[in-house]
């Protein structure tokens, strides 16, 4: 079973470190195992049960009346939450929930129902994003098996491809961006997303996917020229050197913007060319891709 340190629960709940500790002291819906060397540790029932108790807090339950509620109590309480933030929040922690039991099926029932309710635009806006964003941590962390991965980015992939062919085909391109993720590179959902918000707002993509070695991209940029250069980082392969990738990136043509997004940039505070730009939020894309 895999276990998470109480900087992935901070992270996959938004439940500050500080606040966990204070409700294992007061509280007995969550109990960690320590390491030999006193490090909490937390189960996946453990995480799961966190996502419950963050989403009924945050919604106006007491910890003191959660602390009392069997797993199935809290789950009804959280379905009769009426507000719209809470519902996608909860769709959301649902599929975390699914991807930590491998339940696949449950998961893309999950995606089937609300893409029934909501459309595929708002379903790729409002939902996949942010479960993305909040697993990505289980995938730096190597806390998810790559058989769990592999299924439910499958899955994803398979929904951002039918999101960005069911918008209108862009007829006469004007400013082009160029996505790709470098060589070792393979979480490739993201950049669909990001593809997904180019295309939606009407600007024609170049996409060359992940695991794209430079000399590929120097050579597609020689002869193409696209207005800008986007790259998402999210788990790269061991080998990878950040500074290094940011200096063959500054050295590429400075008259191209590079953009930057991901779980592995958004902490750097190194020096980077003039040309490179971070973006260290969704919204700091968003307002970017309006600007094109």
């Amino acid at each position: 079973m895999s276990t998470y340190s109480i900087k992935d629960l901070e992270h996959i709940s938004g439940i500050k470190a500080h606040t966990i500790r204070i409700w294992e002291q007061r509280y007995k819906f969550i109990q960690p195992s320590r390491t030999l060397t006193n490090i909490r540790t937390y189960s996946s029932d453990e995480l799961k049960t966190i996502l419950n108790v963050s989403l009924l807090n945050k919604y106006g339950y007491k910890i003191s009346h959660i602390d009392k509620m069997s797993a199935e109590q809290m789950e009804e309480k959280i379905l009769s939450i009426n507000q719209l933030d809470a519902q996608k929040e909860r769709v959301v922690n649902n599929l975390i929930k699914e991807t930590i039991s491998l339940n696949i099926f449950a998961f893309e029932q999950q995606l089937d129902l609300y893409i029934a309710q909501k459309g595929i635009e708002k379903t790729v806006t409002e939902i996949l994003f942010s479960f993305l964003e909040r697993v990505g941590i289980l995938w730096m962390t190597n806390h998810m098996n790559p058989a769990q991965e592999h299924l439910v980015i499958n899955v994803i992939r398979q929904k951002l491809i039918l999101g960005i062919e069911k918008l209108a085909p862009i007829k006469q391109p004007g400013k082009r961006v160029l996505l790709f993720m470098p060589e070792g590179e393979h979480h490739e959902s993201s950049l669909l997303f990001i593809h997904f918000l180019l295309k939606q707002n009407g600007i024609y993509v170049d996409y060359l996917g992940a695991n794209l070695p430079m000399v590929d991209l120097e050579y597609y940029i020689s002869i193409k020229k696209p207005n800008y250069i986007f790259c998402h980082l999210t788990s790269p392969a061991k080998g990878f050197k950040l500074n290094k990738f940011l200096d063959q990136l500054g050295k590429i043509d400075k008259d191209i913007t590079i953009l930057l997004s991901g779980q592995l940039i958004q902490g750097f505070e190194g020096p980077v060319a003039s040309a490179i730009q971070i973006k260290r939020s969704l919204s700091e894309t968003i307002q970017f891709i309006q600007t094109i």
